[in-house]
């Protein structure tokens, strides 16, 4: 196995287990602000790998780096009609013994003294504010990451700067190779003298700012003498060219062709371009519109995943990717001879960012055991209680989200099964920087 690859792996668990650490930070700061006792800071599951413990918090990392929590006392409020700190001596049904179980366990917890420090007892507000934290920081790291690839790194756009790889013949479109062969007719570019790394800066008159000016120039211009401005090696200078007429493929539908447009026969450089930081809203903005469509989708998309793991179908590149598979292509790009360093940099920092908003996208749908169901359930009791202030009526109790736990746990159980899914394809049929 190459020694890149278990790197890149290696660098991208680390990367993971920093988003994860932040996201529970983003917990943990809030709640300690607001009051509420926090007994557990962990990175990771299973057991305890290395931990200390500072003031009542004991903080450590765990074994299993795929998540991670903070244990907040009081999750759960008592029975209604209890006193706090009681439960019920007896349940009745499977339903209500399992809710009544867990609130026993919520108040185990709570010491004499704590009554006012347990989660259930907040501000609607506060809950919210707390709950939001983890999901808030993954955006926040993955707009770092954005920023990095886009403000500091760049996008890979195609320059107006004869390519190396230009070809000197004309190839028809018609004609499926890549190689000139004898005699092919020579390129008016060619026939000018045009050489790799000039830049193109102007056409009869018309400035060139992008690749996408020069193509629609020299297409609309068609068949004919021209005038092209350069700089080569610093230096301006301008070459009569004549234009032939091609059949050439659209641009928007490469399935389309254009008859007899203008051509010149040069092919552009791909350059790093960076970004401003309002060009990074926009990107982010359209990715997160893509992510939350994919999420509304997950349940076709699992499908798609079980036919990838036991059928041999194609994995869908804008399908679900497991935290395995997301390591695979993290040793992948290190790993990888096509990519240049910039380019490596660039495509590893790019899934983390990714894989930052996706997690903090996912933790928002209002579901128990994710934040969004407890953020929905603060939500819930503020609009209650604003309700009940208006029409004059008492007081409501704390919205109690332990009467949902039935639903919690079929959601988590579900979760498991598709993360154990994730992980089976993530193996047998992963997805590579290729498809």
């Amino acid at each position: 196995m190459n020694w890149l690859y278990v790197v890149g792996i290696i660098l991208f668990l680390l990367g993971l287990l920093v988003s994860i650490a932040l996201h529970e930070l983003g917990h943990l700061v809030p709640a300690k602000i607001f009051g509420v006792k926090v007994t557990q800071y962990m990175v990771g599951f299973g057991s305890t790998a290395w931990s200390w413990r500072k003031g009542e918090t004991e903080y450590g990392i765990k074994w299993i780096p795929f998540g991670g929590y903070i244990r907040m006392i009081g999750m759960l409020p008592p029975r209604p009609g209890d006193a706090p700190g009681t439960v019920r001596s007896t349940a009745t049904g499977p339903f209500q013994g399992l809710i009544e179980s867990a609130r026993e366990a919520a108040l185990e917890e709570v010491r004499p003294g704590d009554e006012d420090r347990v989660f259930y007892r907040k501000k609607w507000w506060q809950k919210v504010i707390i709950m939001s934290g983890g999901p808030l920081m993954n955006f926040v790291l993955a707009f770092v990451f954005f920023t990095i690839l886009l403000v500091g790194i760049g996008l890979p756009t195609d320059a107006p700067i004869v390519s190396p790889t230009t070809q000197t013949c004309v190839i028809p479109a018609s004609e499926q190779r890549a190689a000139c062969k004898p005699g092919d007719q020579p390129t008016p570019a060619a026939q000018a003298g045009l050489k790799p790394g000039d830049h193109l800066v102007s056409f009869n008159g018309a400035t060139i700012g992008s690749w996408e000016d020069a193509t629609r120039l020299i297409r609309s211009h068609g068949a004919g003498p021209a005038k092209l401005g350069i700089v080569r090696d610093g230096k301006p200078m301008t070459f009569e060219v004549t234009l032939i007429a091609q059949d050439r493929p659209n641009l928007d539908d490469p399935e389309k062709i254009d008859k007899n447009v203008g051509f010149l026969g040069v092919r552009p450089t791909e350059v790093m371009e960076q970004q401003s930081i309002g060009q990074v809203i926009g990107y982010m903005g359209e990715l997160t519109g893509r992510v939350a469509g994919s999420l509304l989708n997950l349940p076709e998309k699992m499908v798609g995943v079980w036919h990838a793991a036991f059928s041999g179908e194609e994995r869908d590149p804008e399908g679900p990717v497991g935290m395995v598979g997301a390591g695979r292509l993290g040793g992948e790009i290190l790993a990888s001879d096509e990519l240049s360093t910039e380019q490596k940099i660039a495509t590893f920092v790019n899934l983390l960012a990714g894989f930052n908003l996706v997690i903090g996208m996912f933790n928002l749908i209002p579901l128990l055991p994710l934040d969004g169901g407890h953020i929905a359930g603060g939500l819930w009791e503020g609009v209650k209680r604003a309700y009940a202030k208006v029409m004059r009526r008492p007081k409501p109790q704390h919205v109690d989200i332990a009467k949902v736990l039935p639903l919690t746990y079929a959601a988590a159980v579900l979760m498991m099964i598709m993360a154990g899914l994730l992980v089976y394809a993530d193996l047998v049929n992963p997805l590579t920087l290729t498809n």
